[in-house]
């Protein structure tokens, strides 16, 4: 009988996870009142079982070896000869090493080439969507074979092996593929395998559960009232792009992120879902299409863009479309470079459904396997995973926002991957009164090439938390997302423009773009100075003559049947004259408005242009 109840105590112990784990051993850890010979000899204490289980890779099956053995120790000790309890350690070691031999971790494959590949760049359909296609096409950017995925063949010999593959990608010619030790040697002897991109495994080795506070997130604080997106909006012009009728409609958002917990039940979000404007979910962390109940981070950073909430808060882009990703593993411990891999999915992902836009708030530079660990040579734009997909993104003509990074106060001190990437906008934080944020990471010094690119506010800032409730937080997660959402509407306003372009003239409205640094880049951008460096847009109606001294002409296009409201607004926002148009040609009176550039805005609710307007 006793030994059936031991039996059951013992299959209960075996039950135990890698949580409960390091709990026992902190339990189990030989305090002062007990010997102190034993905890001496034994040399284990409560941090070094955590640690030592952190490093072993506990899995299930090695978490029930060692609770197992970890519970006859508790009987040994005190009770038997020292010696029975170290050759039990001893055993422990040897079952995890041989336990080890047979585990299996994702390796991120490179293909050689794409030859003998079923798809073709002229049948662009069958991998990628018709709005992807419009994209590359209204910025004549071809299709190419990068834009091919990886050969089904060499996929299906892979999978032959006994591999497991999780996800591809295009852009690399890669795949992660799950598998042990010994068969990724068999794999890489395959005549159509080039290598790893990374000599090893690329994931996490442990199991991780819970929540820590992301990377580019500070805590939040207390919740509050009014109007709290009003001072991150204005600082960059927000305000007025909303008053032009520009809200980022018809323009798709895609949100590279940690998760996106309880973002479908926030009524600060409940427009997104109502008006069916959230264009799709993937978490690449766990391979499952729902993203609502991991980390609150994406939910955050998404009201930065998407929330409206009049009185209260109001995104960057409250009308746009968004779609939202999971590419990073917030959980406990640290960062793997698996994560740049998600991220080179994801982006993958994202441009094949069609993004106009892409944020991602996270950034990376050192990690759990010390030999992955980027340096700073290493962020030079082109060397990392995450910066090279960054480049891939502007290459099909998405204009790629990341957040400079929070290191500005720690040892690291500079910005991350992808941020330092050539063709993204990387942005820093500033506060309220527009003077750096004491966490906004700096650029490179060894770089000349600037970064951070741009800077928004990113000090307590409005957010919506997955309560619901509008609170503050603070963190270069927050001062990206505002600018992504600013220039969606800018761009929605400015159709004919490309990517590069769009980044191109928003850096030429920084608030110190004749004296960019590494602190604050090309600093504050201001969506009237970029509107006034676009200039005339006459795709809706013809202004002339422009420059003027005492009156224009206005033509609109298709004016039958429409009713279009018309004004014109100077650059601090006053509106001059405003009236509803009665005829498809009218002429304007300007004896009454002063000297200066203005703002002509014409538009009904299906469509809205803007031109720069100069009375002399």
């Amino acid at each position: 009988m006793e030994k059936s109840k031991e039996l059951a105590v013992i299959s209960e112990q075996l039950a135990v996870n890698s949580y409960q784990l390091q709990q026992a051993a902190f339990r189990l850890s030989v305090s002062s009142k007990q010997s102190s010979v034993n905890s001496y000899q034994l040399s284990v204490n409560s941090y070094q079982l955590q640690r030592a289980a952190f490093r072993l890779s506990v899995s299930s099956k090695q978490s029930s070896i060692i609770s197992y053995c970890l519970g006859i120790i508790q009987k040994t000790i005190g009770r038997q000869m020292l010696f029975s309890a170290c050759c039990i350690l001893f055993t422990v070691y040897c079952l995890l090493l041989t336990d080890n031999c047979f585990a299996q971790g994702k390796y991120l494959i490179i293909f050689k080439d794409k030859n003998n590949s079923p798809y073709s760049v002229s049948r662009p359909l069958e991998f990628l969507s018709q709005r992807s296609v419009n994209r590359r096409s209204k910025q004549k950017i071809a299709v190419s074979t990068r834009d091919l995925p990886v050969n089904p063949a060499y996929l299906t010999a892979i999978k032959q092996t006994g591999a497991n593959i999780w996800f591809t990608s295009r852009w690399m010619n890669a795949a992660l593929v799950q598998t042990t030790a010994t068969n990724i040697q068999n794999i890489l002897k395959l005549s159509f395998v080039k290598g790893l991109e990374v000599n090893g495994t690329i994931d996490n080795p442990a199991f991780r559960t819970g929540r820590v506070s992301a990377k580019f997130e500070t805590s939040e604080t207390q919740s509050l009232n009014y109007g709290l997106s009003k001072t991150q909006n204005e600082m960059i012009g927000v305000d007025k792009m909303h008053d032009l009728g520009f809200k980022g409609e018809g323009m798709m958002i895609g949100i590279l992120d940690a998760g996106f917990n309880n973002a479908n039940k926030v009524p600060a979000l409940k427009a997104l879902f109502d008006e069916k404007r959230i264009a799709g979910t993937y978490d690449f962390v766990q391979k499952e299409t729902s993203v609502y109940e991991d980390d609150e981070h994406g939910t955050e950073v998404l009201s930065c863009m998407g929330a409206y909430v009049e009185g209260s808060m109001i995104g960057t882009a409250p009308k746009a479309s968004f779609l939202l990703l999971r590419s990073e593993d917030n959980r406990p411990g640290e960062d793997y470079i698996i994560e740049e891999a998600n991220w080179l999915f994801a982006a993958e992902y994202a441009d094949s459904v069609g993004v106009d836009l892409i944020n991602t708030s996270l950034g990376y530079n050192t990690f759990g396997d010390a030999k992955t660990n980027h340096t700073y040579a290493d962020l030079n734009g082109n060397t990392t995973i995450a910066a090279r997909a960054a480049d891939w993104v502007a290459a099909v003509g998405i204009v790629c926002v990341v957040s400079a990074g929070n290191f500005g106060a720690d040892s690291w001190k500079y910005i991350g991957t992808p941020a330092d990437a050539d063709s993204v906008i990387a942005v820093g934080a500033v506060s309220s009164n527009k003077t750096l944020a004491y966490f906004s990471s700096l650029g490179i010094p060894t770089d000349k090439r600037i970064k951070p690119d741009l800077v928004a506010m990113g000090q307590s800032v409005a957010v919506v938390a997955p309560s619901g409730a509008v609170t503050t937080s603070s963190g270069t997660s927050f001062s990206a997302p505002i600018l992504c959402g600013m220039l969606a509407g800018f761009w929605q306003a400015n159709p004919s423009l490309t990517a590069m372009e769009v980044i191109d003239k928003a850096k030429k409205s920084g608030s110190q773009y004749d004296k960019p640094d590494d602190r604050m880049g090309y600093g504050i951008p201001n969506l009237f100075k970029v509107l006034a460096i676009q200039g005339e847009m006459t795709e809706l109606f013809k202004v002339y003559p422009n420059p003027t001294k005492n009156e224009i002409t206005l033509e609109v296009n298709n004016f039958i049947g429409k009713n279009y409201e018309a004004n014109i607004i100077d650059i601090s926002g006053r509106n001059y004259w405003n009236e509803t148009l009665k005829n498809q040609v009218q002429t304007i009176s300007l004896e009454k408005i002063p000297s200066g550039i203005y703002f002509l805005r014409v538009g009904n609710e299906d469509k809205i242009s803007v031109v720069k307007l100069l009375k002399e």
